[in-house]
């Protein structure tokens, strides 16, 4: 395996988690997934998204650097591979999609700090999936919060997503995900694990899933 630090991205219900552990388990690799259940304003924001967003991006801001830190800087002799659910940068892309511009800034601010002392992945799989289906994957995994997102705002964070990709000229792999199923079928699995063998430069480079 080239890449010793593997994230995975996508929009909300792209199968980002799914995909963490089913690589994991192929890759004998160490397992870090997102604790979003633990932010006490994700319920409140969808309902009330002006008053609850800067201390929603604020709290998922430092719970994913504490886990980034810690995780990140322990060393396991029998797991020389990290696979992650989540981009650290995914806080500045949410941040720009909530904020109003000075909340924004003042985050963003923070941010920057922060990000610098963190390790950077070696490679980004990006689950690029229409909002149909990813509406069909938010009402399959029932979290009662998330079942009133507007198509708008998965929209938005789709594009957020991707011009964000596109200006870094981020090494990777970007998945036609709207045919997948990672769970029922293994060779949709089999090709990103494919993928993940290449010597890829930086920049995108896309794989379909048939």
């Amino acid at each position: 395996m080239k890449y010793h630090f593997i994230t995975i991205e996508g929009n909300i219900g792209a199968g980002k988690t799914t995909l963490a552990h089913l690589l994991a388990k192929k890759l004998n690799a160490r397992l870090i997934l997102e604790e979003f259940a633990d932010n006490p304003f994700l319920s409140k924001f969808y309902e009330s998204p002006d008053q609850y967003a800067f201390p929603l991006e604020l709290f998922f801001m430092a719970e994913r650097y504490k886990q980034l830190k810690e995780l990140l800087h322990t060393t396991d002799l029998f797991q020389s591979i990290t696979v992650s659910d989540y981009l650290f940068t995914k806080c500045l892309l949410f941040a720009k999609v909530n904020l109003p511009a000075e909340e924004f800034r003042l985050y963003q601010k923070l941010f920057e700090i922060i990000h610098q002392q963190l390790l950077h992945p070696d490679i980004l799989i990006y689950l690029h999936a229409p909002v149909h289906k990813l509406q069909e994957n938010i009402k399959k995994r029932q979290r009662r919060y998330e079942q009133s997102i507007p198509d708008e705002y998965l929209l938005k964070i789709q594009e957020t997503y991707l011009s964000y990709i596109r200006e870094h000229n981020i090494r990777t792999i970007v998945i036609d995900a709207g045919n997948a199923d990672f769970l029922g079928n293994e060779e949709h699995v089999n090709i990103i694990l494919k993928a993940l063998e290449e010597d890829h430069s930086e920049g995108q480079h896309y794989f379909t899933l048939p």
